[in-house]
């Protein structure tokens, strides 16, 4: 038997480096080295795009997302490369945010 994928989920222009996938709400969110961060449909649809802070200070300081984690409770947190922690709602929403010095992994 040979297995197939149930979906190909597209968007991103460079190299995932971190994703998760939220089984109670039907998501995956994905993270890639030089842009945003992804929310798809299990099903393959492109949903939102997480735009955190980085993008107001132009794409030369983009954040590299490193960790994702989402929560049943609609939450998605994100943890970047420079110690920044973003909180998105699933609506894509950027609900809080915080930096640290500490190395999380």
């Amino acid at each position: 038997d040979f297995a197939t994928p149930r979906a190909i989920l597209t968007g991103h222009d460079y190299e995932i480096t971190c994703a998760t996938i939220c089984a109670e709400l039907g998501l995956v969110i994905s993270g890639s080295k030089e842009g945003p961060c992804l929310i798809h449909s299990m099903n393959g649809d492109l949903l939102r795009t997480l735009e955190g802070p980085e993008t107001l200070a132009g794409p030369e300081n983009c954040k590299r997302p490193k960790l994702i984690q989402a929560s049943r409770e609609g939450h998605c947190v994100i943890y970047y490369e420079n110690g920044l922690i973003c909180v998105f709602s699933v609506n894509g929403r950027l609900q809080a945010t915080m930096e640290t010095d500490d190395k999380i992994k």
